[in-house]
């Protein structure tokens, strides 16, 4: 195997690192979790996408800036036509050192199709969608979502060698009483563990975000009266904080964008299905990177709009849950920008 030197990375104003780039590759999907879409949703016509040859090249303008972590979210990624041959274009930059991980996150229900071609592709690690471990509830959070094919998606992954991180919405009065059966159930199956704060994003329907919205800091409290729990330096290059769960073995992450922000340590921007780049999660400044790209056979323009657009990077986000602000932060759903 062949390596190069890493690329000096991407600095943004206030002195971060940006070495992590997460792709939406496509805005649909086939639940529709109620923290995260209306159950009615209008979707991008398929002609205003990027081409999977168009995100492999926007792609590789990254890894050759310094981009070494690359996620793909959608949406749900893996309903994506054809998405299994951006994947396996995406792992030459792993063969030559380019770049250090390729991985996705995923709802779960396509991991079964799946799982052996992404681990092929050098995808070691997956981070799972999964909010509950009862039938009935999961089918009323996802709406349209099938347990079974979730649990079948995540034993293929990991009889395939791929690790699997659970992603779990902290869900007030909904998954709430099940936070102590999730942490036994990884810790018995080696899943790293992450709770997620509601994030007050697009227009979900006939709920709030307020009446879903459960601190993070009030659930680790409690957990830590029945669990013993150490602080880590574990990090994945994202924003998780990680305990290991002494009685388990585990590991427990927590994201916190409204009880203690993790902006300081930012170091990722995320890219649409359509070539928009968002320099932050939680605010509206984007930069268009289409045009550039289909501007010129040359990467040049598409080069320099990436660098003019990390160069209006934002300190942070300024995401609020209360009864003032009850409105989402952003219009766009979380599917749109990939979380």
């Amino acid at each position: 195997m062949s390596s190069i030197p890493a690329a000096k990375p991407l600095i943004d104003p206030f002195g971060r690192g940006i070495d992590y780039l997460r792709v939406s590759v496509t805005d649909r999907c086939d639940f529709r979790c109620v923290y995260c879409m209306a159950e009615e949703m209008t979707f991008l016509p398929k002609a205003d996408l990027l081409t999977l040859e168009e995100l492999d090249r926007m792609c590789s303008a990254f890894v050759g800036l310094g981009v070494r972590k690359l996620r793909l979210t959608g949406g749900e990624p893996l309903v994506r036509r054809n998405i299994m041959s951006l994947i396996e274009s995406l792992s030459r930059h792993l063969r030559t050192g380019a770049l250090d991980e390729l991985t996705l996150t995923t709802n779960g229900s396509q991991l079964a199709k799946h799982a052996e071609a992404l681990a092929a592709c050098g995808v070691k690690r997956v981070n799972v969608s999964l909010d509950t471990l009862d039938p009935g509830k999961f089918l009323a959070i996802t709406r349209w979502g099938k347990f079974a094919q979730v649990m079948d998606g995540i034993a293929a992954a990991k009889a395939a060698g791929i690790r699997v991180k659970i992603n779990a919405v902290a869900l007030k009065g909904v998954n709430d009483d099940e936070f102590d059966t999730l942490i036994g159930w990884c810790g018995k199956h080696g899943h790293d563990l992450t709770f997620i704060e509601v994030m007050p994003m697009g227009d979900i329907g006939g709920e709030t975000r307020l009446d879903q919205y459960l601190p993070l800091s009030l659930v680790r409290a409690d957990l830590a009266n029945r669990w013993t729990l150490t602080e880590i330096d574990h990090r994945t290059g994202g924003p998780a904080r990680y305990v290991r769960v002494e009685e388990t073995g585990g590991r427990i992450g927590f994201i916190t964008p409204l009880t203690h922000n993790f902006c300081e340590s930012c170091n990722r921007v995320r890219l649409t299905c359509t070539g928009t780049l968002y320099m932050c999660l939680g605010q509206e400044d984007a930069a268009d990177l289409r045009a550039p790209l289909r501007q010129s056979e040359s990467d040049a323009p598409l080069i320099a709009a990436i660098e003019e657009a990390i160069g209006r990077k934002p300190k942070g986000h300024d995401f609020i849950i209360d009864r003032r602000h009850n409105q989402p932060a952003v219009a766009r759903h979380m599917s749109v920008t990939g979380g």
